[in-house]
């Protein structure tokens, strides 16, 4: 950030009085422009055994398999944003039953939210989706997923599902966890 959004003037990376953290701040104005995490929702749509998985048309990882899912916008709940989502990568209509996984990405300043849900219909792909296919758990292409936070809730879902209970995961991926799952490139 170089130039106030308030008042126009340049902005400085320090720490402002009063704060334990460096910020983007007017001198000029006095603003203090936060910069908060953003929060990826979405869903792990299931039908029957199997379970939707789209092919990315955009980058980053574009030609990947990931849950459909997306950064949530202004004026919407995390479950709408899930639902939203779905609906514009995968065309489909989803009943939610609740937040499933909860990935904290600190060195990308972002927070992954992903929900349980049943497909209530149809489903296709969308504008940013190559395709769309349900999976069978021995199906699911784990070498062409696109994010590491895809892997980490399928696992937990398949490892859930033999046991009837479907708990609240809360974890975090490192940078050393991301090397882990695409190497250093």
């Amino acid at each position: 950030m170089n130039f106030c959004s308030h008042c126009g003037q340049t902005v400085r990376f320090a720490i402002p009085e009063g704060d334990d953290r460096p910020r983007f701040w007017c001198k000029a104005c006095g603003t203090i422009h936060y910069q908060n995490p953003r929060i990826i929702a979405g869903t792990l749509p299931v039908h029957g055994t199997r379970v939707l998985l789209c092919r990315r048309a955009i980058a980053p990882r574009k030609g990947y398999w990931t849950l459909p899912a997306g950064f949530m916008e202004n004026a919407e709940t995390t479950v709408e944003a899930a639902a939203r989502e779905t609906q514009e990568e995968a065309l489909a209509e989803v009943a939610i039953h609740g937040l499933y996984t909860l990935i904290n990405l600190p060195h990308i300043d972002q927070v992954f939210m992903i929900f349980r849900a049943e497909l209530a219909g149809g489903y296709g792909a969308g504008p940013e989706s190559l395709e769309v296919a349900l999976f069978e758990e021995q199906e699911i292409p784990w070498d062409m997923l696109a994010f590491p936070t895809i892997e980490c809730t399928l696992r937990h879902y398949f490892a859930d599902r033999q046991g009837d209970g479907f708990p609240l995961h809360v974890s975090d991926i490192t940078p050393e966890d991301r090397e882990r799952y695409f190497g250093s490139a």
